[in-house]
């Protein structure tokens, strides 16, 4: 099971707009009164991504261990596939039949957010408790000033590389910037006539191509909200990209094929670095034995600013929940660091928490497997990680906007310059 997959949703616009008075209305409602069951305890819905059976004893025992600590409450566990949870949880705020507490992604979370679907964290947790999880990882759980998640389990892409392919076009390293990278673009093609990596700009895809504009230093919005790549720096990341598409550096399916097929790709010896989640190197192993024996793993690829990407898992609470205290209380319990590591050490994940990710730093031994090791490399980023897409209303539909125009770029139906405007003509005036 490729974990973080969960971060790569389905863009469903059409339903947003249909259901956008609905999710205002739901937003505003809901009771504060602790509901109880004819049994006299709280019941309180729990709604995980794709996680049976694969944990089922873990969560399990854990809600086991919260229920025998706390006898007024049963927890209902609802575990839903990845693919499916958009459209369900959509329907449920709508409808005000949401669970309690849901497992979503910051960027999928925000939407919602903004319209007033989720309780308001600020007046439940006091700074202490807020304190507990890290800093770049809570503020990503916030919306106009407006803490909305609890931080649950992350992971920091790291760059897989072929090691034999990479001595092959003679590079001693992988790249580590994108400036490098660009090099080495040319020299892997030049000296064995493969690409060197693959990055999807399909607008319902990956946020890959989004992330590195932060990571090149260029913002996306402004504080009121507006286009803020309309710039010098701007341009040169759309010229960044056409060049590599129109220097054919990059394979012609990054139009129309999303991050599967860099995995497919990668593991069939096409290309020779894949930016994916440590993770990965499980079904790398199954699949292709002999590309996962000359795997390495290195940091992923960033710009000048040296930022990094952290993909992060957390956990909402609807403003429309019955038991709001316990529903808090329980997502609590998820989220401490005891729980936290022993999760992360059965996923592995990282944990979000700061007494928690410390003891994910370790060394790993000289025996370390290859996923441990990339494990290892993963934690190592958490100090510089962050999650690079702000909480933003319709940050899918600036994705598209962007992709749409660079596609038109790289296709040479615009100017660089032109499709800039356009796209920032379209998000300010959408």
């Amino acid at each position: 099971m490729k974990l973080f997959q969960r971060r790569y949703f389905l863009s469903r616009m059409a339903a947003w707009s249909a259901a956008g008075i609905l999710l205002a209305t739901a937003g505003c409602g809901g009771g504060t009164t602790q509901q109880a069951e004819p049994s006299g305890k709280q019941e309180v819905e729990f709604w995980t991504m794709q996680l049976q059976p694969k944990f089922t004893d873990y969560f399990d025992q854990l809600i086991a261990e919260f229920e025998a600590a706390n006898p007024d409450v049963d927890v209902v566990w609802v575990d839903v596939p990845w693919s499916d949870m958009q459209s369900k949880i959509l329907t449920a705020v709508s409808a005000g039949t949401a669970p309690d507490v849901v497992n979503l992604n910051p960027d999928f979370a925000s939407q919602l957010a903004s319209r007033n679907a989720w309780l308001s964290l600020d007046d439940k947790l006091s700074p202490e408790e807020q304190a507990v999880y890290l800093p770049k990882i809570w503020q990503a759980t916030t919306l106009d000033g407006e803490s909305f998640g609890f931080p649950w389990y992350l992971t920091t892409r790291v760059t897989l590389f072929n090691t034999e392919l990479l001595e092959q076009a003679g590079l001693r390293e992988p790249p580590s910037t994108y400036g490098e990278l660009a090099e080495a673009a040319k020299q892997i093609k030049e000296k064995t006539g493969k690409y060197a990596f693959f990055i999807s700009f399909v607008p319902e895809d990956a946020a890959d191509v989004l992330q590195s504009f932060i990571q090149m230093g260029v913002p996306l919005v402004d504080d009121a909200g507006n286009a803020a790549f309309n710039t010098p720096e701007g341009k040169a990341v759309f010229q960044y990209w056409t060049d590599l598409y129109q220097q054919d550096l990059l394979p012609r399916e990054v139009l129309t094929q999303g991050h599967r097929r860099a995995t497919e790709l990668y593991q069939s010896g096409e290309i020779v670095l894949l930016s994916s989640g440590a993770e990965s190197l499980d079904n790398i192993a199954n699949n292709a034995p002999d590309i996962a024996a000359a795997t390495g793993t290195a940091p992923q690829i960033t710009g000048d600013t040296g930022k990094k990407n952290v993909a992060a898992m957390n956990l909402v609470v609807p403003r429309s929940t019955d038991v709001p205290d316990a529903a808090v209380k329980f997502a609590l319990y998820v989220t401490n660091n005891d729980n936290q590591i022993s999760f992360a050490q059965a996923a592995n994940v990282l944990p979000s928490t700061a007494a928690a990710s410390t003891s994910s730093l370790a060394e790993p031994g000289a025996d370390a497997t290859p996923i441990e090791v990339a494990r290892a490399v993963s934690a190592s980023q958490l100090g510089d990680a962050e999650v690079l897409i702000p909480a933003l209303e319709d940050v899918k539909k600036l994705q598209k906007i962007v992709y749409d125009n660079l596609q038109a770029a790289m296709l040479g139906d615009k100017t660089v310059d032109q499709a800039v405007a356009d796209a920032a003509d379209e998000w300010d005036n959408r």
